[in-house]
């Protein structure tokens, strides 16, 4: 059989198939996809879920011309293979090679940069608004997820656009789950549409017996479609999408390409906001990933036949907070945890099993999720939000006013904070520091190992009063600190190399780099003043400020943007003090920082052990 995947280099190409063809393309593309992301890791499931539906739009919408944009974008490799870029796919997420998700400089056919969900509804109407007023023609298409609807910006943008008289289309992309089986009131109405067979059946059995007529069967079913809306209402309840404002066609089957076609077809020139409620299944043609779609979300590499992954199972930071999450609820019944999403991200999983009474998954809502522990610390419990720091981004106002202002004991536990890797600059969670430490009555810590999480999440649950902050990052690390005792005592910082030539202060994972530093450098006859800060806010002032008096030279290394992180905070407090010290901040420079694993990026960022050794003698030599 011929492989029409090698004759496929651009949506021109598409649109030549018939429709045995496509069905064959879509096998191809399947097939293809799985291998490479076996390879390579990335989020498979939610991709294999949207291949028909790709090929529909491309079969049907003629981009770059018309806009197609994908929300979160964790359903676009097939896109990115119908636009030229298969060949490239075996680079996915790598240092160099192509993103995961839609990258304007990556191809003429990625319209909007996008990594985090409920955003293309919005960018979607500044297209159409902006096609109108500059009377240009062109279709507009949203590709939004069920999980990604359930963002409070989805909803925003859905109230705006239902309103206008704009010519947009939304397609619903329904699969039933996110990153887990979705929760709430939306993820209950789109069940019952899913399941309400009435209308559907009812429409389809009529015009299969009008159209049957001769001369004016056709006439009849031209008719039907007139006054379906009122037939509709008769048969069903309106659904929320009408309500809003928007033409609703749907459900429709998302791996049949023949209807998504037809569907495309129909409203491509309506000129009205459109919606279109497609049902698909998450990790359809890979039977692992249909099973356990939770599982194949996002995937490092992987044995195809059995779907077993190649990292099973080393202990990370997440597993730590949520053995002790576990441990803690059992001896406060005020404890109480919230996710956005992301239970097995976090860690929560075995709380959720356990305590399913005090755990609250909110959906994609980090908004929502932050006032919401608000309410409930108002009242007395003690919730912690275990979140990534690059999703928390999205609640910074309601940290502010609704937590911070109020003084109220609500816990950010902030996973995933410094360099993640492979999904590239919308998830680099570089920013926190500088987003949490200048917001009054805010506490911030970072543990340099996993024995100081247990020791930071006991202390935030048990100890403290107020916000406060949890900052740990991405996967595995190492007992680093295995022989310190110290207990943990409010904003002191801990000295764990005793020296008199340079003043290191780290934080969080770049304790063990500087652990190695000291290493490396007490071969060469150089011995380091270590401190560990514990505390980024507030900070050790006393600690800090007598090693720095001793040495006289001072560096701090952090897994976080230079602007506003932990040397911008030394050296404000050595401003503050009037004290004049030789320093240097290590860190990641104010740009976005791109993707590549975590090793790869210190490297090129030289933030590696090697690296900042020899950065360190050349401050030490006067260099």
């Amino acid at each position: 059989m011929d492989n029409l995947l090698e004759r496929i280099n651009s949506p021109k190409d598409v649109k030549k198939l018939n429709s045995v063809q496509l069905k064959q393309l879509a096998d191809e593309i399947r097939k293809f996809m799985i291998e490479t992301v076996s390879k390579t890791g990335g989020h498979l499931a939610s991709n294999l879920g949207a291949v028909e539906l790709t090929i529909a739009l491309h079969f049907i919408y003629d981009s770059p011309k018309d806009k197609i944009i994908w929300d979160v974008g964790h359903q676009s490799y097939t896109h990115k293979i119908i636009t030229g870029r298969k060949g490239s796919l075996g680079t996915l997420r790598k240092l160099n090679g192509i993103s995961g998700f839609p990258k304007t400089s990556e191809s003429q056919h990625d319209i909007f940069n996008t990594g985090h969900s409920s955003t293309s509804i919005s960018a979607a109407l500044g297209f159409a608004k902006a096609r109108d007023i500059q009377n240009e023609n062109y279709s507009v298409i949203s590709v939004i997820g069920d999980g990604a609807l359930t963002g409070g910006m989805a909803f925003e943008a859905l109230n705006d656009a239902g309103r206008s008289l704009n010519s947009l289309i939304v397609v619903l992309n329904d699969n039933d789950f996110s990153i887990r089986k979705n929760i709430g009131g939306l993820s209950k109405h789109l069940a019952q549409i899913r399941t309400e067979p009435a209308y559907f059946q009812t429409k389809e059995i009529l015009e299969k017996a009008f159209v049957k007529i001769p001369g004016i069967g056709e006439l009849i079913v031209e008719g039907m479609d007139r006054i379906k809306g009122s037939v509709k209402y008769m048969l069903m309840h309106r659904t929320l999408f009408e309500e809003l404002g928007f033409k609703y066609f749907g459900p429709i089957d998302g791996h049949d390409l023949n209807e998504l076609i037809n569907i495309f077809s129909k409203v491509r020139f309506m000129k009205a906001p459109v919606l279109i409620h497609v049902c698909t299944k998450k990790g359809k043609g890979y039977r692992p990933a249909e099973e356990r779609p939770h599982a194949f979300h996002g995937v490092s590499a992987f044995e195809i036949e059995s779907g077993e992954m190649s990292n099973n199972k080393e202990f990370n930071y997440s597993d730590i907070l949520g053995k002790e999450m576990v441990k803690l609820a059992n001896e406060d019944s005020r404890l109480v945890a919230i996710t956005a999403a992301m239970p097995d991200g976090t860690g929560l999983n075995d709380f959720s099993k356990k305590y399913p009474k005090r755990f609250f998954d909110v959906g994609i809502a980090e908004q929502h999720a932050v006032t919401f522990a608000a309410g409930m610390a108002k009242s007395g419990l003690k919730p912690v939000f275990a979140v990534y720091s690059s999703f928390l981004q999205r609640a910074y106002d309601q940290i502010i006013h609704d937590v911070a202002m109020q003084n109220l004991h609500v816990i950010f536990a902030i996973d995933r904070a410094g360099i993640v890797g492979e999904d590239g600059e919308t998830h680099q969670g570089v920013y926190d520091l500088s987003y949490l430490s200048h917001i009054p009555n805010m506490t911030i810590l970072a543990p340099g190992d996993f024995r100081e999480l247990e020791q930071m999440l006991r202390y935030a649950v048990m100890e403290h009063r107020g916000p406060i902050a949890i900052r740990y990052p991405k996967g595995k690390g190492k007992a680093v600190l295995w022989d310190v005792k110290a207990p943990l005592t409010w904003h002191k910082g801990l000295r764990i190399c005793k020296g008199n030539d340079i003043t290191i202060v780290a934080v969080g994972n770049m304790v063990e780099t500087s652990l190695e530093i000291a290493a490396m450098l007490k071969t060469k006859g150089i011995y380091v003043d270590l401190i560990n800060v514990r505390f980024m806010k507030p900070l050790d002032e006393e600690l800090i400020i007598n090693s720095a008096m001793k040495t006289k030279k001072l560096v701090t290394i952090e897994d976080h943007s230079i602007v506003g992180g932990l040397g911008s905070n030394v050296l404000q407090m050595l401003n503050k003090y009037g004290l004049k010290v030789e320093m240097k901040m290590f860190g990641f420079p104010d740009q976005f920082i791109g993707q590549g694993t975590q090793n790869d990026l210190f490297r090129m960022y030289r933030l590696d052990t090697e690296s900042l050794a020899h950065e360190i003698l050349r401050l030490l030599q006067g260099k």
